[in-house]
Protein backbone atom coordinates (compact mmCIF):
# COMPACT_ATOMS: atom_id res chain seq x y z
CA UNK A 1 0.00 0.00 0.00
CA UNK A 2 1.74 3.55 -1.09
CA UNK A 3 1.49 5.96 1.79
CA UNK A 4 0.07 9.24 -0.29
CA UNK A 5 1.41 12.11 1.28
CA UNK A 6 -1.01 14.56 3.44
CA UNK A 7 -2.68 17.41 1.60
CA UNK A 8 -3.16 20.30 4.45
CA UNK A 9 -3.98 22.74 1.55
CA UNK A 10 -6.87 20.46 -0.47
CA UNK A 11 -7.75 19.27 3.41
CA UNK A 12 -7.89 23.18 5.14
CA UNK A 13 -10.02 24.42 1.42
CA UNK A 14 -13.08 22.14 1.95
CA UNK A 15 -13.14 22.40 5.56
CA UNK A 16 -13.23 25.92 5.50
CA UNK A 17 -15.47 26.48 2.95
CA UNK A 18 -17.95 24.70 5.22
CA UNK A 19 -16.71 27.10 8.12
CA UNK A 20 -17.18 30.46 6.01
CA UNK A 21 -20.63 29.25 4.55
CA UNK A 22 -21.72 28.69 7.98
CA UNK A 23 -20.23 32.05 9.55
CA UNK A 24 -21.92 34.03 6.38
CA UNK A 25 -25.46 32.54 7.12
CA UNK A 26 -25.04 32.87 11.24
CA UNK A 27 -23.65 36.91 11.47
CA UNK A 28 -26.79 38.15 9.95
CA UNK A 29 -29.22 40.20 10.54
CA UNK A 30 -32.16 38.51 9.24
CA UNK A 31 -33.96 34.71 10.78
CA UNK A 32 -31.48 32.03 11.58
CA UNK A 33 -31.66 28.80 13.25
CA UNK A 34 -35.14 29.83 13.62
CA UNK A 35 -34.85 32.93 15.54
CA UNK A 36 -35.41 36.75 14.01
CA UNK A 37 -32.09 38.55 15.72
CA UNK A 38 -33.24 41.82 14.31
CA UNK A 39 -29.98 43.50 14.62
CA UNK A 40 -29.47 46.67 13.55
CA UNK A 41 -27.69 46.80 10.09
CA UNK A 42 -24.66 49.00 11.38
CA UNK A 43 -23.66 46.27 14.20
CA UNK A 44 -24.42 43.15 11.85
CA UNK A 45 -21.89 45.21 9.13
CA UNK A 46 -19.17 45.73 11.79
CA UNK A 47 -19.57 41.90 12.89
CA UNK A 48 -19.18 40.63 9.57
CA UNK A 49 -16.37 43.18 8.24
CA UNK A 50 -14.70 41.61 11.80
CA UNK A 51 -14.59 37.96 10.84
CA UNK A 52 -15.23 37.25 7.45
CA UNK A 53 -12.60 37.04 4.09
CA UNK A 54 -9.55 37.48 5.96
CA UNK A 55 -7.44 35.61 9.01
CA UNK A 56 -5.98 32.19 8.68
CA UNK A 57 -9.03 30.28 10.25
CA UNK A 58 -6.04 28.12 12.19
CA UNK A 59 -8.48 27.36 15.53
CA UNK A 60 -11.53 26.01 13.32
CA UNK A 61 -9.11 23.81 11.64
CA UNK A 62 -7.76 22.47 14.93
CA UNK A 63 -11.34 21.89 16.01
CA UNK A 64 -12.22 19.90 12.86
CA UNK A 65 -8.89 18.13 12.81
CA UNK A 66 -9.03 17.02 16.45
CA UNK A 67 -12.61 15.67 15.93
CA UNK A 68 -11.55 14.12 12.64
CA UNK A 69 -8.80 12.09 13.60
CA UNK A 70 -10.80 10.68 16.81
CA UNK A 71 -14.12 10.28 15.11
CA UNK A 72 -12.94 9.40 11.55
CA UNK A 73 -13.46 11.06 8.06
CA UNK A 74 -16.16 9.27 7.21
CA UNK A 75 -17.83 9.62 10.63
CA UNK A 76 -21.00 11.28 11.41
CA UNK A 77 -20.31 11.30 15.13
CA UNK A 78 -20.71 14.94 16.83
CA UNK A 79 -20.15 16.48 13.18
CA UNK A 80 -22.76 18.92 13.94
CA UNK A 81 -21.23 19.82 17.32
CA UNK A 82 -18.21 20.14 15.48
CA UNK A 83 -18.58 22.73 13.15
CA UNK A 84 -20.20 25.01 15.61
CA UNK A 85 -17.68 24.59 17.86
CA UNK A 86 -15.41 25.36 14.71
CA UNK A 87 -17.46 28.79 14.16
CA UNK A 88 -17.57 29.50 17.81
CA UNK A 89 -14.21 29.63 18.54
CA UNK A 90 -13.27 31.45 15.60
CA UNK A 91 -16.01 34.18 16.86
CA UNK A 92 -14.00 34.50 20.12
CA UNK A 93 -10.82 35.26 17.79
CA UNK A 94 -12.78 37.07 16.14
CA UNK A 95 -13.88 39.76 19.01
CA UNK A 96 -10.66 39.43 20.88
CA UNK A 97 -8.97 41.34 18.06
CA UNK A 98 -11.84 43.72 17.52
CA UNK A 99 -11.54 44.83 20.91
CA UNK A 100 -7.58 44.03 21.48
CA UNK A 101 -7.08 46.65 18.71
CA UNK A 102 -8.98 49.57 20.72
CA UNK A 103 -7.13 52.90 21.14
CA UNK A 104 -7.64 51.80 25.00
CA UNK A 105 -5.63 48.20 24.12
CA UNK A 106 -2.86 48.34 21.36
CA UNK A 107 -4.16 50.81 19.63
CA UNK A 108 -3.42 48.76 16.30
CA UNK A 109 -5.10 50.62 12.52
CA UNK A 110 -4.28 47.78 10.82
CA UNK A 111 -5.79 43.90 10.84
CA UNK A 112 -5.10 41.08 7.92
CA UNK A 113 -4.51 43.69 5.68
CA UNK A 114 -7.29 46.30 6.18
CA UNK A 115 -8.23 49.07 8.69
CA UNK A 116 -9.04 47.77 12.40
CA UNK A 117 -12.79 47.97 13.11
CA UNK A 118 -12.77 50.76 15.68
CA UNK A 119 -11.20 52.73 12.70
CA UNK A 120 -13.26 51.26 9.88
CA UNK A 121 -16.55 52.03 12.12
CA UNK A 122 -16.02 53.87 15.25
CA UNK A 123 -15.20 52.89 18.46
CA UNK A 124 -18.66 52.47 20.02
CA UNK A 125 -19.51 49.95 17.39
CA UNK A 126 -16.28 48.08 17.49
CA UNK A 127 -16.78 47.73 21.16
CA UNK A 128 -20.45 46.30 20.48
CA UNK A 129 -19.55 44.25 17.49
CA UNK A 130 -16.63 42.69 19.45
CA UNK A 131 -19.25 42.11 22.45
CA UNK A 132 -22.23 40.86 19.81
CA UNK A 133 -19.52 38.10 18.54
CA UNK A 134 -18.86 37.02 21.89
CA UNK A 135 -22.54 36.59 22.92
CA UNK A 136 -23.29 34.88 19.02
CA UNK A 137 -20.43 32.32 19.90
CA UNK A 138 -22.33 31.23 23.07
CA UNK A 139 -25.76 30.75 21.21
CA UNK A 140 -23.99 29.12 18.34
CA UNK A 141 -22.91 26.27 20.80
CA UNK A 142 -26.53 25.68 22.56
CA UNK A 143 -28.93 24.99 19.74
CA UNK A 144 -32.32 24.11 20.39
CA UNK A 145 -32.95 21.69 17.53
CA UNK A 146 -31.46 18.54 19.03
CA UNK A 147 -28.72 18.49 16.50
CA UNK A 148 -26.41 18.92 20.02
CA UNK A 149 -26.77 16.98 23.01
CA UNK A 150 -27.28 18.98 26.14
CA UNK A 151 -24.13 17.31 27.77
CA UNK A 152 -21.88 18.59 24.86
CA UNK A 153 -23.59 21.70 24.92
CA UNK A 154 -22.55 22.49 28.04
CA UNK A 155 -18.55 20.81 28.09
CA UNK A 156 -17.84 22.99 24.98
CA UNK A 157 -20.01 26.17 26.56
CA UNK A 158 -17.40 25.04 29.44
CA UNK A 159 -14.57 24.80 27.83
CA UNK A 160 -14.58 28.20 25.64
CA UNK A 161 -15.98 29.85 28.39
CA UNK A 162 -12.93 29.18 30.48
CA UNK A 163 -10.34 29.58 27.67
CA UNK A 164 -11.68 32.98 27.03
CA UNK A 165 -12.12 34.36 30.04
CA UNK A 166 -10.03 35.58 33.37
CA UNK A 167 -8.48 32.12 33.25
CA UNK A 168 -7.52 32.63 29.33
CA UNK A 169 -7.19 34.68 26.94
CA UNK A 170 -8.45 38.46 28.91
CA UNK A 171 -6.36 37.12 31.94
CA UNK A 172 -3.89 36.88 29.30
CA UNK A 173 -4.37 40.65 27.89
CA UNK A 174 -4.72 41.87 31.00
CA UNK A 175 -0.79 40.63 32.00
CA UNK A 176 0.01 41.84 28.80
CA UNK A 177 -0.85 45.86 29.38
CA UNK A 178 0.27 45.39 33.14
CA UNK A 179 3.53 44.42 31.42
CA UNK A 180 4.90 46.79 29.06
CA UNK A 181 8.44 48.28 29.94
CA UNK A 182 8.66 45.49 32.59
CA UNK A 183 11.37 42.76 32.30
CA UNK A 184 9.27 39.47 32.79
CA UNK A 185 10.78 36.45 33.73
CA UNK A 186 10.48 33.44 31.15
CA UNK A 187 8.12 32.03 33.49
CA UNK A 188 6.10 34.55 33.77
CA UNK A 189 6.16 35.40 29.97
CA UNK A 190 5.18 31.78 29.14
CA UNK A 191 2.38 32.33 31.50
CA UNK A 192 1.06 34.82 29.67
CA UNK A 193 1.31 33.48 26.20
CA UNK A 194 -0.31 30.57 27.26
CA UNK A 195 -3.14 32.67 28.52
CA UNK A 196 -3.56 34.98 25.96
CA UNK A 197 -3.01 33.11 23.01
CA UNK A 198 -2.43 29.13 23.77
CA UNK A 199 -5.60 29.23 25.69
CA UNK A 200 -7.86 30.09 23.29
CA UNK A 201 -5.76 27.45 20.49
CA UNK A 202 -5.90 24.64 23.51
CA UNK A 203 -9.52 24.50 23.91
CA UNK A 204 -10.01 24.60 19.71
CA UNK A 205 -8.15 21.18 20.08
CA UNK A 206 -10.09 19.67 23.14
CA UNK A 207 -13.34 21.02 21.63
CA UNK A 208 -12.82 19.17 18.79
CA UNK A 209 -12.19 15.87 20.68
CA UNK A 210 -15.02 16.28 23.25
CA UNK A 211 -17.47 16.38 20.08
CA UNK A 212 -15.76 13.16 19.19
CA UNK A 213 -16.30 11.90 22.40
CA UNK A 214 -12.79 11.24 23.56
CA UNK A 215 -11.27 9.23 25.54
CA UNK A 216 -8.70 10.42 28.86
CA UNK A 217 -5.77 9.14 27.61
CA UNK A 218 -6.26 10.61 24.07
CA UNK A 219 -7.68 13.85 25.64
CA UNK A 220 -4.34 13.64 27.84
CA UNK A 221 -2.45 13.61 24.85
CA UNK A 222 -4.36 16.37 22.81
CA UNK A 223 -3.52 18.09 25.41
CA UNK A 224 -0.09 18.50 25.57
CA UNK A 225 -0.40 18.68 21.61
CA UNK A 226 -2.56 21.99 22.31
CA UNK A 227 -0.31 23.24 25.00
CA UNK A 228 2.65 22.83 22.90
CA UNK A 229 1.23 24.74 19.28
CA UNK A 230 -0.37 26.98 21.50
CA UNK A 231 2.85 28.41 23.16
CA UNK A 232 4.71 27.66 19.80
CA UNK A 233 2.36 30.18 17.49
CA UNK A 234 3.11 32.81 20.15
CA UNK A 235 6.76 32.27 20.27
CA UNK A 236 6.57 32.34 16.19
CA UNK A 237 4.44 35.43 16.61
CA UNK A 238 7.37 37.40 18.51
CA UNK A 239 9.51 36.43 15.65
CA UNK A 240 7.72 37.54 12.80
CA UNK A 241 7.20 41.08 14.54
CA UNK A 242 10.91 41.57 14.18
CA UNK A 243 11.93 39.31 10.97
CA UNK A 244 8.34 40.31 8.63
CA UNK A 245 6.87 43.41 6.95
CA UNK A 246 3.68 45.04 7.81
CA UNK A 247 2.47 43.66 4.08
CA UNK A 248 3.35 40.37 4.78
CA UNK A 249 2.11 40.31 8.21
CA UNK A 250 -1.43 41.83 7.18
CA UNK A 251 -0.94 44.37 10.52
CA UNK A 252 1.76 46.20 11.66
CA UNK A 253 5.14 44.82 12.25
CA UNK A 254 7.48 45.91 15.06
CA UNK A 255 5.09 47.14 17.11
CA UNK A 256 5.66 45.39 20.20
CA UNK A 257 9.64 46.44 20.33
CA UNK A 258 7.95 49.89 19.54
CA UNK A 259 5.33 49.91 22.61
CA UNK A 260 8.53 47.79 24.90
CA UNK A 261 6.39 44.81 25.41
CA UNK A 262 7.93 41.66 26.40
CA UNK A 263 8.71 39.08 23.75
CA UNK A 264 10.77 35.81 23.78
CA UNK A 265 13.16 37.31 21.15
CA UNK A 266 13.46 40.45 23.78
CA UNK A 267 13.87 37.98 26.21
CA UNK A 268 15.68 35.01 24.63
CA UNK A 269 16.93 36.68 21.27
CA UNK A 270 15.88 35.58 18.15
CA UNK A 271 18.24 32.39 17.71
CA UNK A 272 16.89 31.05 21.10
CA UNK A 273 13.42 32.26 20.03
CA UNK A 274 13.66 29.96 17.03
CA UNK A 275 15.12 26.89 18.39
CA UNK A 276 12.68 26.86 21.43
CA UNK A 277 9.76 27.05 18.96
CA UNK A 278 11.10 23.74 17.20
CA UNK A 279 11.33 22.49 20.27
CA UNK A 280 7.74 22.62 20.91
CA UNK A 281 7.07 21.50 17.71
CA UNK A 282 8.79 18.79 18.37
CA UNK A 283 6.97 18.07 22.03
CA UNK A 284 3.33 18.56 19.42
CA UNK A 285 4.60 15.92 17.68
CA UNK A 286 6.04 13.51 19.85
CA UNK A 287 2.43 13.73 21.40
CA UNK A 288 0.90 12.63 18.70
CA UNK A 289 3.17 9.93 17.55
CA UNK A 290 2.36 8.20 20.93
CA UNK A 291 -1.30 8.39 20.75
CA UNK A 292 -1.56 7.22 17.13
CA UNK A 293 0.52 3.84 18.72
CA UNK A 294 -1.41 3.15 21.55
CA UNK A 295 -4.61 3.74 19.40
CA UNK A 296 -2.51 1.07 16.41
CA UNK A 297 -4.39 3.21 13.41
CA UNK A 298 -7.62 4.46 15.10
CA UNK A 299 -6.41 7.79 15.18
CA UNK A 300 -5.04 9.61 12.41
CA UNK A 301 -2.97 12.74 13.28
CA UNK A 302 -2.02 14.04 10.08
CA UNK A 303 -3.99 17.33 9.76
CA UNK A 304 -2.82 18.04 13.13
CA UNK A 305 0.54 17.25 12.50
CA UNK A 306 0.74 19.32 9.61
CA UNK A 307 -1.24 22.12 11.17
CA UNK A 308 1.46 22.08 13.51
CA UNK A 309 4.24 22.38 10.89
CA UNK A 310 2.38 25.01 9.61
CA UNK A 311 2.42 26.79 13.11
CA UNK A 312 6.15 26.88 13.03
CA UNK A 313 7.11 27.50 9.47
CA UNK A 314 4.62 30.02 8.79
CA UNK A 315 5.77 32.99 7.35
CA UNK A 316 3.19 35.55 8.80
Amino acid sequence: MIDVPFDLEAWSASRLAQVEQALDGWITVGPELGADHGAPAELVDAMRYAVLDGGKRLRPLLVLAAHEALAGLQSAVGAPAALRAACAVELIHAYSLVHDDMPCMDNDVLRRGKPTVHVQFGEAQALLAGDALQALAFELLTPQDGSVPDAIQARLCALLARAAGSAGMAGGQAIDLASVGVALTEAQLRDMHQRKTGALLLASVVMGAACAGATASALAALQTYGGAIGLAFQVVDDILDVTADSATLGKTAGKDADANKPTYVSLMGLPASQDYARTLLAQALGALDRLEADCAGAFRADALRALARMVVHRAS
